[in-house]
């Protein structure tokens, strides 16, 4: 049986860089329009003790989702070492297409995917190329379909991408608008015939029933806002709670169908939303094992980047393998988690070897 390994790598951070003192000056409101009695400094504060974000990455004024994508392409396909003709599918996972700097419209037509075949200069009309909107697991997603189609005999390479522009859908009136970044992260699959190397299970869970809008679109908290613009909005404790129950047990779902033991597991690569969350999840995944949570198994970016959604697990992966983090290394024959959580409400997992 045919299975995928991660050939190649490549980010895209903007340089742009946003910090916590930066928002020192924003009217945070309520969702009812009101005023916080607390100073903005204060607000700041417990943000970051919650969040562990000290700073998050915009994306520059010329540039869209699309140009970040296709810069994260270039680099994952250079590290391969492969010619990009060969690719048969192109798949990007984003929420929001193109916005450009200073206006509100998603552009998504054509696709987000095909901007980045154009942009690549790919000729070869076999190259499909299409995206998937999926929350912000959207890039671990994007790669269990890349797995089908090799597994299935469809694809022998596949560029996979996870990109977004949150900064240009984020109500400055809400505090939860110092969360959310910018980047990109993309990764290229190939058929291996391998055993037990790449990927060996997965998991994948929507939760829609009281869950479906946990994430959404909704008005500003500034009452005086046209009622047509909408930005993203999130119930930030439903989310938390919804994620310390249901992340673990996927986790261990995606394990469990592996064959591979716990204490095989060396890192951890999950979605860089909250740095709390992220901690109680792991320790509850351990807890599942009657474990201990090991030392340095879960690589962190969010102090430095934020949440850039899709893109927060491509990226962590290409800064941990090209020596970006430290203390953090991924050697051949480790056992990695990739894992995410978000808008659907969405959960998935794939245990991987390298």
């Amino acid at each position: 049986m045919s299975s995928s390994k991660i050939i190649g790598t490549g980010t895209y951070i903007p340089s742009i860089k946003k910090q916590n003192k930066d928002f020192l000056n924003e009217k945070f409101l309520n969702e009812d329009g009101s005023t916080f009695n607390s100073e903005n400094n204060v607000i700041i504060e417990k943000f970051k003790a919650i969040t562990g974000i000290e700073e998050r990455r915009y994306a520059e004024q010329e540039h869209t989702s699309s140009h970040l994508a296709f810069f994260a392409a270039e680099n994952a396909i250079k590290d391969a070492k492969i010619n990009q003709e060969e690719l048969d599918y192109i798949i990007v996972a984003h929420n929001f297409g193109d916005i450009k700097y200073g206006t509100i419209q998603s552009d998504s037509v054509p696709s987000i995917a095909t901007r980045v075949k154009y942009q690549l200069g790919i000729e070869n009309p076999n190259c499909v190329a299409y995206d998937i909107l999926f929350g912000c697991p959207g890039w671990i997603e994007a790669t269990i379909q890349a797995q089908a189609f090799i597994k299935a005999g469809m694809a022998k390479k596949c560029l996979v991408i996870g990109v977004e522009t949150l900064s240009r859908v984020v109500d400055k009136h809400d505090r939860d608008s110092m969360i959310f970044s910018d980047g990109a992260g993309a990764c290229v699959l190939e058929e291996t015939k391998e055993t037990n190397t790449g990927i060996l299970s997965h998991a994948t869970q929507t939760f829609a029933k009281d869950e479906a809008y946990y994430l959404y679109y909704g008005n500003s908290f500034n009452v005086n806002e046209d009622k047509n613009t909408r930005y993203i909005k999130m119930l930030g404790r439903k989310i938390y709670e919804f994620a310390l129950v249901n992340v673990p047990a996927a986790m261990k779902l995606a394990l469990d169908k592996s064959g591979v033991e716990i204490d095989e597991v060396k890192k951890i690569f999950i979605h860089q939303a909250n740095e709390k969350m992220d901690e109680a999840i792991i320790k509850r995944f351990f807890r599942l094992f009657k474990k201990k949570v090991p030392k340095d198994v879960m690589p962190l970016s969010i102090a430095k980047l934020g949440n850039s959604s899709v893109a927060t697990v491509p990226t962590l992966l290409d800064l941990v393998l090209k020596g970006e983090i430290e203390n953090q290394e991924v050697n051949k024959g480790d056992v990695v988690i990739f894992a995410s959580v978000g808008a659907g409400m969405n959960i998935n997992a794939i245990v991987y070897r390298f």
